[in-house]
């Protein structure tokens, strides 16, 4: 379903609470030795759908995250929003109480 524009990104390990399917393309950093993921992209329009991590975590799991604008709203409409400060600490915030249903545009 490609209609959407820009990503609100669902976070997770990859087969566990997220998953993707069907076709894509991707895209790992060029001139990097060993970049550390690899964005997914829609082979019909070039919507962007999912990064993926290239390296496994300590425990053996993958580190993914899917563009859930993407995704049936119905779906992912109650899923809250989870923030966290990216600039500094890279700690959680406080919750607000807002959903995907109040982000969506």
């Amino acid at each position: 379903m490609c209609v959407r524009y820009g990503a609100l990104w669902a976070y997770d390990y990859e087969g566990e609470r997220i998953a993707l399917d069907g076709p894509t393309r991707t895209y790992a950093r060029r001139g990097k030795t060993d970049p550390a993921l690899e964005i997914h992209f829609c082979p019909t329009c070039g919507c962007l759908l999912s990064w993926r991590g290239l390296r496994l975590e300590a425990d053996g799991r993958r580190r993914m995250a899917v563009n859930i604008r993407l995704a049936p709203a119905e779906a992912v409409a109650d899923l809250p929003i989870d923030h966290f400060d990216g600039a500094d600490t890279f700690e959680d915030l406080p919750p607000d109480g807002r959903c995907v249903r109040d982000m969506w545009f």
